[in-house]
């Protein structure tokens, strides 16, 4: 394509522009999340611009965040991006000229014909036969057991026996098990073993918080009967706050087994995330601040890219956070407080974010698994501000979620410190690759949903149809949870699932032995891979994925980066197996209807 497009100038007025490439610098648009659940979950009206701005507002704060932590995050030496190394993977492939090996083939040809067959198979797995995107050999056996399905539905259960043949089955959630590093997939698998097939099957089967009454892993909310919950019967329809006289008179929320763990376990990762950063990377983090006022390099990088060229200005990050902000306020608080988010809860929200930017941050900088403030945030603004779901899910937007584009960002910024991009070209590239993605996003979505009928509404769809939302849903679930009940209400002296608090303090604790064992045995290097925030949170996709995701995801994993890795002993595996990964995109569609032979794992034992 460089080849193709025009080498001159574009001139546009009052610039000189020319056609390049560009990451977007942003992640998925949370933001369009919020505006389905309040269209096509809650069916209320929410005005354009507002939607606009709050798409808008939460990719861009990112920008402050990641000039704050710059030095931290892409001029240390120690970190690193494992995904970045696919990338650099790619290009090296795709602009090196190579000369064919005997028998063998070139990094070019070998990504070409990768590519190829991936797209050739995609038509395969998706179209013709979907049913081999999840397989399960105990759904096919029993039929017509309930039990036997909760244990081997790879969709609905604990999933095993199941498999796929499919890529997208493999990558859809968890990303490429082939850009993350052998030491963090050997964390998730022990922290998804020990979560699925130890803590859930006992609690679930010894009865606890009254699971049998519901579905072993779902991530709707059930009254007490175990039916689904009627959110309508506990929120004011005219001003669309929480009713108490309807919750006493109706039912206290209930979830099932894994879904209550699932927020145990984030309270745990949550505070395990910062015990660890502070435990294992404090002192490189004190040496980094100290080597950043006297603007000290260790990094080879870090020097060439100070030679050659000039450093973003930082008043270029905080001029745009600062006109993020006042524009965040003018979304929650105009347009008659659709949003229900007072201007306060968005300058909380965003102090949170830029709290956790760091510890979130380095975790993700050195494992490629990036632990969520989604329920921390939830929680918080659950407490002081309850009763009001818009308001929760917008705060949990801009305290979490606009500190996902900011870790994108950095890595983007540490991509072009590999390959040596002037960084004031890239800042600017990416400020209007993220205007013109999140515009079209929104479009695209904003028009989806005002155009396809029962979008999001699974009971009234026709057979097949991919308008499901997944995603959506837990969504829509965490909203009342934590927006219309309230934590109080949950996990509160009011609530059913008090217990779970205790996973605070298990997180903060929970490294020190850890960290303890590796400074008494310094010569066990493979101690210090031990990272237990990774542990905890190893099976923290399984809503909105599935085991069978995390089963493939583990064997693929688990192939290339150890076995592969360490039985062929050659020194390029590592990038054939990154060209491996840039060959075979993820699929963005997710096809949840090709599996009908295991819907027995939703009920309850």
């Amino acid at each position: 394509m460089a080849a193709v497009l025009p080498k001159k100038a574009v001139c546009v007025p009052g610039t000189k522009w020319s056609f390049s490439f560009a990451n977007t610098g942003s992640y998925d648009v949370y933001a369009m999340n919020i505006i389905t659940t309040v269209m096509a979950f809650y069916h209320r009206q929410i005005h354009p611009l507002a939607a606009m701005l709050l798409t808008l507002t939460t990719q861009m704060l990112g920008y402050g965040w990641a000039g704050t932590f710059w030095k931290f995050l892409v001029d240390s030496s120690y970190i690193w991006w494992p995904a970045n190394l696919v990338q650099v993977s790619l290009f090296r492939a795709l602009h090196e000229e190579k000369v064919r090996p005997k028998r063998g083939l070139t990094r070019l040809q070998f990504f070409l014909a990768v590519l190829i067959s991936s797209f050739a198979y995609y038509v395969v797995s998706n179209y013709l036969f979907p049913s081999i995107t999840a397989l399960s050999f105990a759904c096919w056996i029993w039929k017509h057991s309930v039990t036997a399905q909760q244990i081997g539905s790879g969709r609905r259960g604990l999933g095993i026996g199941s498999f796929a043949l499919d890529w997208a089955t493999v990558a859809s959630f968890n990303g490429s098990p082939l850009a993350t590093p052998g030491f963090a997939i050997i964390n998730i698998s022990i922290g998804f073993f020990l979560t699925l097939y130890m803590l859930i099957p006992i609690a679930y089967w010894a009865n606890a918080f009254e699971a049998k009454r519901f579905p072993i892993i779902s991530s709707h909310v059930f009254d007490a009967n175990g039916g689904k919950y009627n959110v309508g019967l506990v929120l004011n329809e005219t001003n669309f706050q929480f009713n108490q006289q309807g919750y006493d008179d109706y039912s206290k929320i209930h979830l099932s087994i894994f879904f209550a763990f699932a927020y145990g376990l984030s309270f745990a990762t949550l505070a395990a995330a910062v015990s660890h950063v502070a435990l294992f990377h404090g002192r490189n983090i004190w040496q980094q601040t100290k080597a950043a006022f006297q603007d000290k390099f260790d990094d080879v990088h870090a020097r060439l890219m100070k030679k050659n060229y000039h450093a973003v200005p930082q008043w270029w990050f905080y001029s745009l956070m600062l006109i993020m902000i006042g524009l965040a306020m003018v979304a929650c608080e105009g347009f008659g407080g659709q949003l229900q988010l007072p201007y306060w809860g968005v300058l909380l929200a965003i102090g949170i974010a830029l709290f956790f930017t760091l510890p979130i941050g380095v975790i993700t900088a050195t494992t490629n698994q990036q632990p969520g403030l989604n329920v921390i945030t939830e929680l918080i603004i659950g407490f002081i501000y309850p009763g009001k779901p818009l308001a929760n899910v917008a705060f949990k937007t801009y305290g979490y979620i606009s500190m996902v584009p900011a870790i994108t960002f950095l890595s983007d910024f540490k991509l072009g410190h590999y390959m040596k991009i002037p960084p004031n070209s890239m800042f600017l590239v990416q400020l209007v690759s993220t205007v013109v993605a999140s515009a079209v996003n929104f479009g695209t979505a904003w028009w989806l949903l005002t155009s396809v009928e029962n979008i999001c509404d699974p009971a009234n769809l026709p057979v097949g149809s991919p308008w499901t939302c997944p995603g959506d849903d837990v969504l829509f679930n965490a909203s009342i949870i934590w927006g219309v009940v309230g934590p109080r209400r949950m996990f509160g002296s009011l609530g059913v699932y008090a217990n779970m608090n205790y996973f605070f303090l298990i997180g903060i604790f929970a490294p020190v032995p850890v960290w303890i064992l590796s400074r008494m045995f310094p010569e066990k290097k493979w101690m210090r891979l031990i990272n237990v925030p990774i542990i905890i949170s190893g099976a923290g996709n399984i809503l909105p994925a599935s085991t069978v995701n995390y089963m493939c995801w583990i064997t693929v994993g688990v192939f290339f980066n150890i076995y592969v890795y360490r039985g062929t002993k050659v020194g390029g595996q590592g990038t054939i197996t990154f060209c491996l990964q840039g060959s075979m995109p993820t699929s963005p569609s997710w096809p949840y209807f090709a599996i009908a032979h295991c819907r027995l794992g939703t009920l309850m034992g």
